[in-house]
């Protein structure tokens, strides 16, 4: 019995790496292919490893194509994303913890917008902001994504769990509503913060629609709008627009990579709430 344990189980092992390495292999060609010289990378048949390495695909990128300034816009859209997030959190921590008039019809009410498609809300959404006069602005393109239903959905599904009597505790202890949040209900909640973090951190770094709709300049546009630009300027320049892709790439992967055990743990507390 402890022999066919071993044998299954290598067999199971053997089939992930099998997988594992099918899937990997478009995204190593694609960082490979960044570091070819043009006629490297169109040649037939087609070199895996790269002959001479070069780095002036990248170099071209930020020195003649603004990458560095959708780079930047696409940083500041994660850090007000991750601001976003706190809010959330807080909303599903009220929504969990506290009681007040109309709180349940108010819950429902977001819950009924993650039934709604954001292709549907686009066009008010754009109207709104028009009236505003924050089109073509970056706190156009910031203020929609702040809130998130399904953040406030998860974190509150979370939240109530948390024991009413060590809240009411902290309260008779002195503590302040803002201090229990930060230095009690936070650290309790780090599971289902974590992967939200991560998932907010990935959906900012790929905006796409919503800055290419509010944004005429080129100068507010993030890296996944500059990267369709490349693919329409550079049509043949596809070393380029794998240095392009892997800038997009890389740094989610890195985060996966690191914060995986998190979003496995995430998933698990929330498919269990």
């Amino acid at each position: 019995m402890k022999l066919k344990n071993n044998f299954e189980r290598t067999v199971v092992v053997l089939l992930l790496v099998i997988g594992g390495l099918l899937v990997s292999i478009p995204f190593i060609w694609m960082i490979l292919s960044s570091f070819k010289r043009e006629i490297e990378v169109i040649s037939i048949p087609p070199t895996f490893f790269p002959v001479e390495p070069i780095f002036s695909h990248y170099i071209r990128l930020f020195t003649e194509l603004d990458f560095g300034v959708y780079l930047v816009n696409t940083l500041i859209i994660v850090f007000f994303s991750m601001f976003g997030l706190l809010l959330n959190t807080m909303a599903g921590y009220g929504f969990g913890k506290f009681h007040f008039r109309g709180k349940e019809v108010w819950f429902s009410i977001v819950l009924v917008t993650m039934m709604i498609p954001g292709q549907v809300t686009m066009i008010p959404t754009y109207l709104i902001i028009n009236g505003m006069g924050l089109t073509n602005t970056m706190p156009g393109i910031i203020l929609p994504g702040l809130i998130a239903a399904f953040n406030i959905f998860l974190i509150r599904q979370f939240m109530v769990t948390i024991p009413d009597d060590l809240i009411e505790a902290a309260r008779l202890d002195g503590a302040g509503e803002m201090r229990i949040f930060f230095r009690l209900i936070l650290p309790l909640a780090k599971p289902i913060v974590a992967v939200q973090a991560i998932l907010t951190f990935i959906a900012g770094w790929n905006s796409f629609i919503w800055p290419l709709i509010i944004a005429n300049d080129q100068s507010l546009y993030t890296l996944s709008v500059g990267l369709s630009l490349l693919k329409d300027e550079n049509a043949t320049s596809y070393a380029l627009q794998m240095a392009g892709s892997s800038i997009m790439v890389i740094p989610i992967l890195i985060i996966f990579v690191i914060f995986q055990k998190y979003i496995i743990e995430g998933f698990n507390v929330s498919g269990i709430k």
